[in-house]
């Protein structure tokens, strides 16, 4: 769903990673000890810029907590959020895999916008599934929920990555999730309806992908 513009400018990536990509970078070498030194098969892929594969995943706080959690709370019980999120899921099963992504990116997308200081009272949390299936909520929460369908879908951990990026026309840090196949890499977004490539979306700028096994700092080609 797209957000009002004037909502969105209020949302940071964290309390300390604000303003320009420069310093947003800047934090992340400080805070996660994160690399910048060219490593063997960096390849230059998401919205063409050169990706670093990071060591250490739980540098990464928010998402190792809703990693934990996910596993221990969004579990079905009867009348339950989760319950109808499986119904859903159930429904897509048999669907080819172009379809599931509509289906999974309409079913998060259906859900209204809400800042977390209105719904959590901070600037920045990361929500698992019952809490946005409940609560609503911002970016990153629309991605973890499609991530996490994804996955229940079948689709592989490899081919996907929510993407913490910034938004250059609203200036405004945004995420979104980032699917890979043999050929394309397709953004599912809770801005626009579509499913575009990647190659179509000029005014984003990575900063950084995660998915289960690892992390991903983004740098502009070389």
């Amino acid at each position: 769903m797209t957000s009002p513009p004037s909502r969105l400018r209020r949302k940071p990536i964290s309390s300390t990673l604000k303003q320009t990509c420069p310093l947003i970078l800047y934090g992340l070498i400080v805070l996660f000890g994160a690399t910048l030194i060219p490593q063997p098969g960096m390849s230059q892929t998401l919205f063409d810029y050169v990706e670093m594969p990071q060591s250490n995943l739980k540098a990464i706080q928010q998402w190792t907590r809703i990693r934990s959690r996910h596993a221990k709370e969004d579990v079905a019980t009867p009348g339950s959020p989760i319950q109808q999120w499986f119904q859903q899921l159930s429904k897509t099963q048999q669907l080819a895999p172009e379809k599931q992504l509509l289906a999974v990116n309409t079913f998060a997308n259906k859900h209204p916008y809400i800042l977390d200081m209105d719904n959590y009272g901070m600037e920045d949390y990361w929500a698992i599934i019952k809490e946005f299936l409940q609560n609503n909520g911002d970016c990153e929460d629309y991605a973890i929920t499609k991530f996490y369908s994804l996955r229940k879908l079948g689709f592989d951990n490899d081919q996907l990555r929510i993407v913490i990026l910034q938004d250059t026309n609203l200036n405004v840090a945004h995420a979104v999730l980032a699917v890979f196949s043999a050929d394309d890499i397709v953004i599912l977004d809770n801005q626009v309806t579509p499913i575009l490539s990647h190659t179509a979306i000029k005014h984003y700028t990575p900063i950084y992908s995660i998915n289960e096994k690892g992390w991903w700092l983004h740098l502009p080609p070389m």
